[in-house]
């Protein structure tokens, strides 16, 4: 029987959760419209950029939801999801302790890891994994460990069928639409919560973003992301499509070379919860979004070092206050800090701050080393686009949206080995994967120019 491809399964999947959000958040449709129509005036007036991104393969995905957020109960929930995103290749990448930013989670992003796999679709979901125990107080941590324990997040069709493609390696066109149609359950918003209007107020007490897992009975899409050219022109356009975005945008300023991963969203809403009872309460929650990037290229170890470095004299002279009042004193700060950071592709390259992709230009040229062969116009190497996460810039996202006041004092606790156990894998490291990248595409071009 013939198998569907993974890259296929995970672009129906990441069509029907689109569908799926813009029906139960009107907001994001008018978000997705708002970041297609600037990416379209970006490439109409960016020509080399058009060449650039086409020549790259990405052209054609660029307004295409980048990834989605969810966060889990469980150990037992991580290492299904771990087995369910598998199905559709997506691979834990990385892992990011968020308690250090003050949200009680560890996180991992699922996502496809070759190039002809994100050419295919380049959705991925960042994955949180409460941390119940940063939570002080001991009964409601116990009661919350309760209730998480008995829930079920997946459909039985759906265990059935990740068992199905484990042991067939792959599933039929047929059993993939099902799994599509089950899987995208487990993400479904679900009004009827779990706990009572009191027990909800109590773990809202503890940090909101325990309220929102543990009180429901999935880990309901929390916010989806397509990728735009110009994130700054989409904030400043936000608010006249009816939408308030957060103060300020997440990340490194606005540079003519792009690094990392820039964010910015618009405000969660508030949507009508009906807590459980003799007579059941009606209340609300707020906790879903949606979200924008702007991703430049991946760093280095050398370069990771130097953003972090930058990122904290920011955090030293000013702090952006939970009320936006501040917002352009902190975005010129910003700026002037990143100063230090070259703005020029040659020199990020010559200082070893970012990781490129080689790739044989068709002319002829002198020489027979990488260097000698890019200056003549053999090679050209372009930025690799960082395709992960930054944890700052995600705890920003998740304060902002959860409420500003949402920022609690946990102490730091990265325990990547304990997330791992709890995963029933590695997390694959990105650095070591993005330098295997380049190591490759220079290989391959040195090859297909007869200089093995």
């Amino acid at each position: 029987m013939t198998k569907f491809s993974s890259d296929a399964i995970r672009a129906r999947f990441s069509a029907a959760m689109s569908a799926m959000y813009r029906a139960e958040v009107p907001a994001y449709g008018t978000l997705l419209a708002l970041v297609s129509e600037v990416n379209a005036e970006v490439l109409a007036q960016d020509g080399q950029l058009a060449r650039d991104l086409a020549q790259t393969g990405q052209l054609e995905r660029i307004s295409e939801e980048r990834h989605g957020a969810i966060r889990l109960g469980t150990a037992e929930e991580l290492a299904t999801m771990r087995r369910l995103f598998a199905v559709m290749g997506m691979y834990p990448v990385g892992y990011y302790d968020l308690s250090e930013a003050g949200v009680p989670v560890h996180s991992t992003a699922f996502r496809p890891v070759g190039e002809a796999a994100l050419r295919v679709n380049p959705f991925r979901v960042f994955t949180s994994l409460l941390r119940l125990d940063l939570i002080s107080d001991e009964s409601l941590r116990a009661e919350a460990a309760k209730i998480l324990a008995r829930r079920r997040i997946f459909t039985a069709p759906c265990l059935e069928l990740i068992d199905r493609a484990e042991a067939e390696d792959g599933l039929s066109e047929t059993d993939a639409a099902r799994f599509v149609a089950e899987a995208t359950e487990t993400f479904r918003w679900h009004s009827d919560a779990l706990v009572s209007a009191d027990l909800y107020q109590r773990l809202h007490g503890a940090h909101r973003l325990v309220a929102d897992v543990v009180s429901f009975k999935g880990p309901h899409i929390n916010h989806l992301t397509p990728r735009t050219l110009d994130i700054d022109a989409v904030q400043a356009r936000m608010p006249g499509a009816g939408i308030t975005p957060k103060a300020v945008i997440e990340g490194p300023p606005r540079r003519a070379c792009p690094i990392l991963l820039r964010q910015t969203s618009f405000k969660a809403l508030e949507e009508a919860v009906s807590f459980p009872g003799e007579t059941p309460v009606a209340g609300s929650h707020t906790a879903r979004f949606g979200e924008i990037e702007a991703r430049g290229i991946a760093l280095t170890p050398k370069g990771r070092a130097l953003y972090d470095a930058l990122l904290d004299e920011v955090r030293r002279r000013i702090t952006p206050a939970a009320d936006g009042s501040n917002a352009a004193d902190y975005m010129r700060v910003l700026a002037e800090v990143f100063e230090a950071f070259p703005d020029d592709w040659e020199q990020i390259r010559r200082q070893g701050l970012g990781y490129f992709a080689w790739s044989p230009t068709g002319q002829h040229g002198a020489g027979t080393s990488a260097e000698e062969l890019l200056a003549s116009g053999a090679l050209r190497c372009d930025p690799i686009v960082y395709e992960d996460f930054l944890p700052v810039s995600a705890a920003g996202i998740f304060q902002s949206n959860l409420g500003d006041a949402a920022v609690q004092g946990f102490a730091a606790s990265p325990n990547q080995r304990l997330f791992e156990s709890e995963l029933g894998a590695g997390v694959l490291n990105e650095f070591a994967h993005y330098a295997g990248i380049e190591a490759a595409s220079l290989r391959d071009s040195l090859r297909q120019l007869g200089l093995d």
